[in-house]
């Protein structure tokens, strides 16, 4: 039997490499064009929330990829500042206090008008500059378990932290590295019939009240979990959005906002001055205040939404009732003064407080 075999013409077969080379040429060119900015932000629970669901719709839709360099706000900061010439990030979120400091040290672009931006409320941007991610609301969590054992009602005012019944019990991030221990002390200090300009009072009553309860003045609420599984946190200053979160993993603790009000706590995020990617960082800064992101971010981390366009369901809608319900009685503290005054405050904090 006789094999037929099928001759390719020299110019049919040249022009199938010609069509291949193209395709090649054009998929390398593809992928060249394929950019990486950098956004400054939490690690943990939230450099997972936005890598795994809020970022990869931005991402195909801008042929870019967002790398997230994780770090508190303190750490963020002080990249920003280390390179403030020339950014390594485009975008950084902050705590809101923090972000303040950033903005008077030049490190942030004005914000863009948008219609995402536009729906975001006044109380959600910072000295046009900074626009929220996401809203917090410190307030006081505690160890159900604990309390439930012990027979304790359930706290209801910042003063509880002052309770004879809890001395050793107490855990308290170290103001001077935390919004959460700065929130509770000046809470306290407005008990004591002080504001932010007056912090006398906090500071003569704190160590004879409050003091004696606390176990350990932490650096931060990594350790808030281990600690309550040992047996040594009772009550803490901390957040809604993480009470919720560890409520969801099995643990036993309950959030409340105190009678006087729970403080704002916003995470902030900025475009950084002298950054070679300023459109397409605006472009992210855009996206991520919008429903569908903000959404995202709510249903997979429980990061509470700023724009108020968000669509929710179930649970995540249920967490966002409470949220506003909350903000309703929450206090807004003066930043500007805070800052100004606050290295003063670090300094006694550590010398007659933290000793």
């Amino acid at each position: 039997m006789t094999t037929k075999t099928t001759k390719t013409s020299p110019l049919r077969g040249a022009i199938r490499a010609t069509a291949l080379l193209a395709a090649v040429a054009a998929a390398g060119a593809a992928h060249a064009q394929t950019k990486t900015i950098y956004i400054g932000m939490n690690g943990g629970n939230m450099e997972r929330t936005y890598s795994q669901f809020v970022f990869p719709p931005f991402e195909k839709a801008n042929n870019v990829k967002v790398v997230v360099v994780p770090g508190t706000s303190t750490d963020i900061l002080a990249k920003a500042q280390a390179s403030k010439d020339k950014a390594q990030m485009q975008v950084m979120t902050l705590d809101d206090g923090v972000m303040y400091r950033a903005i008077g040290m030049g490190l942030c672009e004005k914000l863009k008008p948008s219609a995402n931006i536009a729906e975001v409320p006044a109380i959600a941007k910072i000295k046009d500059s900074a626009v929220g991610l996401s809203m917090g609301l410190t307030g006081l969590a505690y160890n159900t378990k604990m309390f439930a054992e012990k027979g304790w009602a359930a706290p209801t005012s910042w003063g509880d932290l002052a309770d004879p019944k809890l001395k050793g019990k107490v855990v308290v991030q170290s103001m001077p590295a935390s919004s959460f221990g700065l929130h509770a002390f000046l809470m306290f200090n407005r008990l004591k019939g002080g504001n932010e300009k007056n912090v006398d009072p906090a500071f003569k009553a704190w160590p004879t009240t409050i003091g004696p309860n606390v176990v350990e003045y932490i650096p931060n609420s990594s350790k808030v979990v281990e600690m309550m599984q040992a047996g040594d946190a009772a009550i803490f200053p901390y957040t809604l959005t993480q009470a919720e979160l560890m409520k969801s993993k099995g643990i036993p603790m309950e959030y409340v906002a105190p009678k006087e009000g729970a403080v704002v706590l916003m995470t902030a995020m900025c475009v950084l001055s002298n950054n070679p990617e300023s459109e397409l960082a605006h472009k992210l800064q855009d996206y991520l205040v919008s429903p569908e992101a903000q959404a995202l971010a709510m249903e997979n981390g429980s990061y509470n939404p700023v724009n108020p366009k968000a669509k929710l369901q179930g649970k995540a809608a249920e967490e966002q009732n409470k949220m506003n319900s909350i903000l309703k009685n929450a206090v807004a503290v003066d930043w500007d003064v805070i800052n100004a005054d606050r290295p003063e405050w670090n300094k006694r904090w550590n010398r007659t407080v933290e000793r």
